[in-house]
């Protein structure tokens, strides 16, 4: 492992540092997007993966010419997060042609992509043995057993837009700071899509949520609303425990209940440098993660090729086009009454978006009112006819009748169908293949 290359530095000097990357700010420009997918055998979904399987797999994928970074998480989850694009049909189409590349190598070596928000099947196991998910399994079971399933069992379609202009108005980051986290329980409820844990319904339609809300509150948690995000983010994260100390060799421990605030003062067990305070911000996880953009991390993965389109396009479209960026903050600051002061994911508003999603009237509205502006939007925005159908179709079929991509799947398990076009699928609870539940695509 590399050295730290830049030396300890003073508590004032850290707090600059992080003021100065955590909203960099300007025109918004740039968009990107990181999809997680379940892998899983092919014939068998509801098999786990051997982990000689899937370190074959990573191999393999290595190899490929892919634009976008490819990561493994602990359970195996394939992750690729794309370069910022500067445009939404930039960056879909730079997405689709590395997925165009990784799903035949996988389907090569028996194994196939599940777009679940949760594993369905079987428990977590964690196949990446790295120092740092060792001490990051050590440190959420804590928290009891939530942090393996984080870990080992969940997946996401993580949206990336840019923290906007330094001025008030609708493209501002203050602005944008504050929609990310009202509209966000709206995007978590329109896209949940994790209603079981082991073949069994969770009473949950994002489970997935549910788990990020059992983790550390110190550093899963939204910062408080303060008029300067800055300053918010900046105390939240120097007051949030140190999950691990990178360490040549050896364990990765830190010393429980130290604070970086309180490592800066203390020296104790190593000065930190301003490497450590970087890493140590890659260890926070709130639901929408400042990092010069805003990380919004609340959208469950969705099934089928391009089931990651529609929640990238509305997310995009809700935050980069003004007019409608103006007309999401409008439909959802009232939303903040139901938020009420705690923050999220452990406020009502997100809870309930985690149990009942677009069943809850609030949200319902919000987010048909919200999807509209996105739909009215997207053309401006260069989206393709392809994309505003797949958006629309989304919407018909899950907005405006106040459902969600989960409730397919609960209709599968009791043998009832709402929506006569959708699958029955007769294995276990959560077995169907991937690709069955996407409006208007085949399964793979």
């Amino acid at each position: 492992m590399e050295q730290p290359a830049l030396p300890a530095e003073t508590e004032a000097e850290l707090e600059a540092h992080l003021r100065g990357i955590c909203f960099k700010t300007g025109p918004p420009r740039r968009l990107g997007v990181e999809i997680e997918w379940l892998v899983h055998d092919a014939r068998e979904p509801w098999s786990p993966v051997e982990p000689a399987r899937l370190h074959a797999a990573a191999t393999a994928l290595r190899a490929l010419p892919l634009n976008s970074l490819l990561t493994f998480e602990p359970g195996g989850q394939l992750e690729l997060s794309s370069l910022p694009a500067t445009s939404l049909t930039s960056c879909i189409d730079a997405m689709a042609a590395d997925l165009a590349l990784v799903r035949p190598a996988m389907l090569d070596r028996g194994l196939s992509l599940a777009g679940h928000g949760h594993n369905p099947w079987h428990p977590p196991h964690r196949v990446r043995t790295e120092p740092r998910y060792d001490a990051m399994e050590a440190y959420f079971d804590r928290w009891g057993g939530a942090g393996r399933q984080m870990m080992a069992a969940t997946a996401s379609v993580q949206v990336c837009v840019d923290a906007g202009y330094e001025e008030p108005g609708p493209l501002g980051h203050g602005r944008r700071w504050l929609l990310a986290h009202l509209l966000g329980a709206v995007l978590a409820a329109a896209f949940a899509n994790s209603p079981f844990s082991e073949g069994c319904p969770t009473g949950y339609r994002t489970t997935r949520q549910v788990i990020w809300s059992q983790l550390d509150p110190a550093r899963t948690l939204a910062p408080p609303q303060d008029p300067d995000p800055r300053s918010a983010w900046v105390r939240y994260a120097l007051d949030a425990p140190v999950m691990c100390i990178r360490a040549e060799d050896g364990p990765w421990d830190a010393p429980e209940g130290l604070t970086f605030r309180e490592w800066v003062r203390t020296g104790v067990p190593r000065p930190p440098t301003r490497a450590d305070l970087d890493y140590h911000v890659t260890t926070l996880f709130p639901p929408v993660r400042p990092r010069g953009h805003l990380e919004l991390r609340m959208i469950d993965a969705q099934a089928g090729d391009g089931g990651w389109i529609v929640p990238l396009a509305v997310t995009a479209a809700l935050f980069d086009d003004q007019e409608a960026a103006e007309r999401a903050y409008r439909i959802v600051k009232p939303l903040a009454e139901t938020a009420g002061t705690r923050p999220a994911p452990r406020n009502p508003l997100w809870r309930r978006a985690a149990r009942g999603a677009l069943t809850d009237p609030e949200l319902h509205a919000a987010a048909v009112a919200c999807f509209a502006a996105a739909q009215e939007a997207l053309p401006r925005l260069g989206g393709s006819p392809g994309v505003q159908a797949a958006v629309a179709e989304f919407t018909e079929r899950y907005v405006a009748r106040g459902r969600c991509p989960a409730d397919d799947h609960l209709d599968a398990l009791s043998g009832t169908d709402a929506d006569p076009g959708t699958p029955h699928h007769p294995h276990a609870a959560g077995t169907a293949p991937d690709g069955d539940l996407t409006p208007g695509k085949d399964s793979p």
